[in-house]
């Protein structure tokens, strides 16, 4: 049995607290009635989270965190107090990052990359933004053009920073960004380089990707990211209304259109062009 994992369990006996579940080591854990869901009976198995919760107790709970324990995140700050602060992370008990675990000083209502481990003490999961070293920057095991997992969590003068794989940091160069990202957000990138500090290089679409569209189309693209993805421009537009936005001709325009239409990155419309 894990804590600040999601562990599959037997229900194996009631309590008037609720039900205690049972791993294949005989070690138990409860469950409390505010968790109890219409028709579990004993023998049922359940995959549940196991952590302290506010009264210091081992339990269990139905209910699956934003973020596991060995996990990165970007969290909302609820609170803060004299013991540091408390973020949102999908469970009653809130995640608290004590002071000594932040990289800069929290404030409320602001969001903050953290990663999830256990104070080895007490056994609470808690959080720290200071990331650098649950970072891996030796031994990388990706390849340059591998498909990886990111959270973008930061935007700089250089690009977005990004957790790759749950294991890497990685960046997106500005003049790779054609569509809207944010911090926050979980997407699919692409390796392009690895870099002798051990940081990657990401990118959007797969490895020669780039190859296959023209300067138009990139044009058409930045024009897209830079006016939160729209553009009132159609195929029928004015010539002159394409090359003042745009500074291409409107055969270019529409030449450019028709690739990204085919790889499916916008839609098109009677007011405009949206990227997908």
């Amino acid at each position: 049995m894990e804590i600040g994992k999601i562990n599959l369990l037997k229900a194996v006996r009631t309590t008037d607290n609720g039900y205690y579940l049972e791993d294949e080591d005989n070690n138990e854990v409860l469950m409390p009635n505010a968790y109890i869901y219409e028709g579990l009976k004993i023998g049922d198995d359940l995959e549940v989270f196991i952590y302290k919760d506010s009264e210091d107790r081992i339990v269990a709970t139905t209910l699956h965190p934003y973020v596991l324990l060995g996990e990165f995140a970007y969290l909302q700050v609820i609170e803060v107090n004299n013991f540091g602060a408390f973020m949102d992370w999908g469970l009653p008990k809130d995640l608290l990052i004590p002071y000594a675990n932040q990289a800069d000083k929290m404030e409320e209502k602001r969001w903050y990359l953290i990663y999830l481990l256990k104070d080895e003490t007490t056994d609470r999961l808690i959080g720290t933004s200071k990331i650098n070293p649950f970072l891996y920057y030796e031994d990388i095991d990706v390849a340059v053009g591998e498909e990886v997992d990111l959270l973008l969590f930061g935007k700089t003068e250089l690009g977005m920073n990004a957790i790759v794989n749950d294991k890497y940091r990685g960046l997106i160069f500005n003049s790779s960004i054609h569509k809207t990202i944010e911090a926050g957000d979980r997407i699919k990138g692409y390796v392009k380089t690895i870099r002798a500090d051990g940081k990657l290089d990401i990118v959007l679409e797969p490895m020669g990707y780039s190859n296959s569209i023209n300067k138009d189309t990139v044009k058409i693209l930045t024009a897209l990211a830079d006016n939160n993805g729209f553009l009132n421009l159609t195929d029928k537009s004015d010539p002159d209304d394409i090359n003042e936005i745009l500074g291409m001709s409107k055969k270019a325009f529409k030449r450019g259109l028709g690739n990204l239409y085919k790889q499916k990155l916008i839609e098109l419309s009677q007011d405009g062009v949206k990227l997908v």
